[in-house]
């Protein structure tokens, strides 16, 4: 059975996909077409109902939970490693609250965050995730909300850290972050989610044990960035959770869910979003 696979070209994506898409691993009979785009991209494309088994922020999923189950391998979640609120000075919070800011989405889970610590800060725009930085420094925004490799470079380049909304996540809730999660239709039949979640796990577990060779396809789509970068990359988003939500994993994504649906920035979630 051949399959549509969305992912974005950011290194913890292409890490722990490259095996399952280059005959590394046992695939069960399962070919992949994919489709590697930006997160917000992939985040849009998935409201279409277009593609079989994408990566999606996990804002995004929680309004496509009637077309999507949530994969147990595959996630981006840890702690110590949400998006970050950057400027060219020091703000206060009432300056944040009127401030023109660059997002990375609007169904990112980085501008969920940004909503949950800064509720009145309407002035938002979304941003390729790679150019908000310059956006910034340019002075079109006086903020910018990083993800990925940004947060290892913001400094080099000038800007001073705000807030890290990861931190702010953690310590309000206890849990690890939930980024991103790898998800497939809900139409799909039982036996192929299950394939799909074999193989995905089997790929992660390769690239742990064989980082050397999936290497190359990580700096393939990596452009510009430098080794070291990209591992820094790799090591804050790929971590045990994404071979295995387990129990805190979910219990993690079940909390935001749960959140977010109180705030009244999604609807109840009225079924199981776990595969």
């Amino acid at each position: 059975m051949r399959l549509s696979l969305g992912f974005s070209p950011c290194p913890n994506d292409t890490f722990i996909f490259d095996a399952l898409l280059h005959g590394k691993v046992d695939a069960e009979g399962l070919e992949f077409a994919p489709y590697i785009d930006d997160v917000e991209a992939l985040n849009r494309r998935a409201f279409d109902g277009v593609i079989d088994v994408t990566k999606l922020s996990y804002h995004a999923f929680a309004h496509l939970t009637h077309r999507y189950v949530l994969l147990d391998a595959g996630s981006a979640l840890g702690r110590n490693c949400g998006p970050l609120l950057v400027a060219k000075k020091v703000l206060s919070a009432e300056e944040i609250q009127v401030a023109r800011i660059a997002i990375p989405g609007e169904m990112t889970t980085a501008n969920f965050l940004l909503s949950l610590a800064y509720p009145q800060a309407q002035r938002k725009s979304a941003v390729l995730f790679s150019d908000i930085e310059d956006a910034v420094l340019s002075g079109r925004f006086e903020a910018g909300l990083i993800i990925h490799e940004n947060r290892f470079t913001y400094e080099q380049k000038g800007l001073v850290k705000i807030r890290d909304l990861g931190e702010f996540w953690e310590s309000t809730t206890g849990f690890p972050i939930p980024l991103g999660g790898i998800v497939a239709r809900r139409d799909l039949p039982p036996d192929i989610l299950q394939r799909v979640n074999r193989v995905l796990r089997r790929s992660v577990e390769y690239a742990f044990a064989n980082r050397p060779d999936v290497m190359p396809f990580v700096r393939a789509h990596a452009q510009a960035m430098d080794d070291a970068v990209m591992a820094a990359h790799i090591g804050l988003y790929v971590t045990d959770f994404t071979v295995d939500l387990g129990a805190q994993g979910r219990a993690a994504v079940h909390e935001m869910f749960q959140i977010a649906a109180r705030l009244g920035l999604v609807k109840d979630i009225g079924q199981d979003i776990f595969l």
